[in-house]
C-alpha cells in the first residue's frame, strides 16, 4: 500500500511539474541527431480538459501543501468557465474536493470550499451539482467539519451557502437529520451574533426549508 501511495504521489508531482521527454532521433543523417528535449505540460497545459484532469490528479495524489494550493487556485480559475463546470461534473470531482474539506487542512479548507462555491453560481450546472452533493459522503464530511474546533466565520458563511441551496431539495431533509447537520446548524444559529447577518440569513433560510423554524423577515429575504 505504501509503495502504491508513493508511486501515485510521484505521478502527481510529475503531472504538476511536467515531464521532459527526449527528442526523437533523426537517422537521415550520417550521424544521428537528437532534437532538443521537450517538456510535456499537463497541469500547466493550455488545453482546459487536459489541465483540468491533471489538476484533479494532483489534488488526489500529491501531499505537498504548496502544490495543492496552486492546484486549487487553478481549479477555481477554470471553474469560472462553463466548460470547467461541465468537466467538474463529468470527472466526478466532488469526492476529490471533499477529501480536502477538513479542519486539519486549514490552509486548503477555504480553497476547497471556494471551488465548491464556484459550482453554486446560477447556471445550468447548478442543479446537477446539487444532486451530486445530495449524498452521504457530502453530508458526512460537513458533519465532521461542523463538529470540529470552532470554524472560521468565513468558512461557515461559505458552507452555509451550499447547505442552504441543498436544503431546498426536499429529499435532503433525511440526510440533514441522518448526520445531525440540522442540530449543529441550530446550535450555530443560537450562538451566532446578530451582527453576522449574512450567516444568520443563510442559517434561518436553511432551517426554514427543513421545516425547523418559522419564516421571519431575514429568512424571507434570503435567496428568494
Amino acid at each position: 500500500h505504501s509503495t502504491m501511495t508513493s508511486t501515485l504521489r510521484r505521478l502527481g508531482e510529475d503531472i504538476f511539474k511536467g515531464v521532459v521527454t527526449k527528442g526523437l532521433q533523426d537517422n537521415s543523417f550520417e550521424h544521428s541527431v537528437e532534437s532538443k528535449p521537450k517538456t510535456a505540460a499537463f497541469f500547466k497545459s493550455s488545453s482546459l480538459p487536459l489541465r483540468f484532469l491533471s489538476t484533479l490528479i494532483v489534488l488526489k495524489t500529491v501531499t505537498q501543501a504548496d502544490l495543492l494550493a496552486q492546484a486549487f487556485d487553478s481549479l477555481c480559475l477554470d471553474l469560472k468557465a462553463d466548460e470547467g463546470k461541465n468537466l467538474f461534473l463529468e470527472c466526478q470531482a466532488v469526492p476529490v474536493v471533499l477529501s480536502h474539506l477538513k479542519v486539519s487542512s486549514k490552509g486548503l479548507l477555504s480553497s476547497a470550499i471556494d471551488s465548491l462555491l464556484q459550482m453554486t453560481v446560477e447556471s445550468r450546472f447548478l442543479q446537477p451539482f446539487l444532486e451530486v452533493c445530495s449524498c452521504s459522503l457530502f453530508f458526512r464530511t460537513c458533519s465532521v467539519l461542523l463538529r470540529g474546533p470552532k470554524l472560521d466565520l468565513h468558512i461557515l458563511e461559505k458552507l452555509s451557502i451550499i447547505l442552504q441551496k441543498l436544503s431546498k431539495i426536499k429529499s435532503n431533509k433525511k440526510l440533514f437529520e441522518l448526520f445531525t447537520v440540522h442540530l449543529m446548524l441550530q446550535e450555530i444559529q443560537r450562538t451566532t451574533h446578530p451582527e453576522h447577518a449574512f450567516l444568520c440569513i443563510n442559517l434561518n433560510s436553511t432551517l426554514f426549508n427543513l421545516g425547523l423554524t418559522k419564516c421571519n423577515s431575514l429568512a424571507a429575504s434570503a435567496n428568494p
